[in-house]
């Protein structure tokens, strides 16, 4: 086929998801070489994004209205159908007409024309339906469904946290969610950028949370804006920056961040410092190393980048103030920005908390004493939080805990932050210091 639509480009996307793939990446790919203009680029986001947070809900849709059990049908059938009803659940913008028709046309033009007719049966008997889902009775089993949340996740959460808070989680991991900026204090002001932004038609406004942190609303295309550009800020979520808060380093400070990459937290932390010190930033694959690099130069502060293994100890590090731990994890608490991590398999995320201890125990060597440690994750699985930090507490006896966030309510030395608490992602973090005797 000639040039390629926006429909067709999300079912290319959602078929190779479907063999394993990182949103993300795919997704931006596929716009990068696409010529789509904004609107389309859009719509595709929308579109695919949203038919993979709602992966679960759409299926079981399907299930009720089509003759043949979901299993039998063919991959990208399904996908166009997914994409069909989501246009007539969830996008106002596209008529019912236009969603069946589409969905028709597509299945003919990726060479399912014999599946066209079922298509357009399985649609239209949904619309005269009315359009209505009926959830089962089981209160677990209906949030995994009404959320497209895998029910072992559910039941982990659950187990984890109250069903409330579980549900405020998955509420929000299919809602609009905020866009966070940290503001390079080293080249503009807060108040500055604003009227930067106000200039060229984009609404921000100050985020009250902390410091030197805005609220945009609706900034596609950030690396093309010419604020960007300059290094006048960084996109972070407010969870980020609040660990930086905890972290608190100061000016002159020696400060490593042990699994830094793509960079924004070793950002942060650098224009708290006021940039003075030595940040030192790193992560395990020369590929994230750069990433680090071009991030820091565009922001114009000083980083020392290196490649370096979190689990082993690098006898070239020097003694350190302030050491941000900030491990690989699930992921769960990011499932709004990544929603395939709702369908994650928890066998496979089983050895996480293993290598977390590795890597924190390796990063406790570097702390001078009387030094500062943040253990965090973007996850809310508590395998993964409370009892890997409360674990090193009971063996590292030369360690003690530190209470954070005291001025948001937080009694003690660690907390869980859920979207519902500041309009952030999902977040752990940890503070612990090393005795001076």
């Amino acid at each position: 086929m000639g040039v390629k639509s926006p429909r067709f480009t999300v079912l290319e996307l959602l078929n190779k998801m479907d063999k394993q793939a990182y949103s993300n990446i795919a997704l931006d790919s596929a716009l990068e070489k696409s010529g789509f203009s904004d609107i389309d680029r859009s719509f595709v986001s929308r579109l695919f994004y949203g038919i993979l947070e709602r992966r679960l809900t759409l299926e079981f849709v399907i299930s009720v209205y089509s003759s043949k059990p979901l299993h039998k049908l063919d991959a990208s059938v399904v996908n166009i159908l997914k994409m069909g009803l989501y246009q007539l659940l969830y996008m106002d913008s596209v008529t019912d007409s236009a969603a069946v028709n589409e969905s028709v046309i597509l299945a003919k033009q990726c060479g399912k024309t014999s599946a066209a007719g079922f298509v357009n049966a399985v649609l239209r008997s949904f619309i005269r339906g009315g359009k209505e889902i009926t959830f089962p009775e089981d209160s677990v089993e209906r949030l995994g469904l009404e959320y497209s949340c895998s029910p072992e996740l559910v039941k982990k959460l659950c187990e984890d946290y109250s069903f409330e808070q579980t549900e405020d989680l998955l509420k929000a991991s299919i809602t609009p969610h905020k866009t966070f900026l940290r503001v390079n204090n080293l080249k503009i002001s807060s108040k500055k950028l604003i009227s930067e932004f106000n200039a060229l038609g984009i609404s921000v406004k100050v985020c009250n949370i902390t410091d030197n942190c805005l609220e945009a609303e609706k900034l596609g295309g950030v690396e093309r804006c010419e604020l960007f550009q300059q290094g006048f800020f960084h996109v972070q979520d407010l969870s980020s920056q609040l660990c930086c808060k905890v972290l608190s380093p100061r000016s002159n400070d020696t400060v490593i961040d042990l699994c830094a990459a793509p960079g924004g937290k070793a950002f942060t932390i650098t224009e708290i410092m006021e940039g003075r010190g030595k940040v030192i930033a790193c992560d395990i694959h020369s590929n994230r190393v750069n990433l680090i690099k071009k991030g820091a130069e565009r922001l114009g502060l000083l980083i020392e980048a290196v490649k370096n293994d979190a689990k082993v100890f690098n006898e070239s590090f020097p003694q350190a103030d302030k050491i941000l731990c900030d491990v690989p994890c699930s992921g769960f608490g990011v499932i709004r920005s990544k929603p395939e991590l709702k369908y994650t398999d928890l066998k496979t995320i089983s050895r996480l908390p293993e290598v977390q201890y590795d890597i924190l125990c390796t990063a406790s060597k570097y702390l001078k004493p009387g030094g500062e440690l943040v253990y965090s994750t973007c996850t809310l699985n508590r395998d993964e939080n409370d009892n890997v930090i409360d674990r090193f507490l009971n063996e590292h006896k030369n360690f003690i805990p530190v209470n954070i966030m005291e001025e948001y309510g937080n009694k003690g030395y660690k907390i869980t932050i859920f979207p519902s608490d500041f309009g952030c992602e999902g977040f752990f973090l940890g503070k612990i210091r090393k005795d001076e005797l």
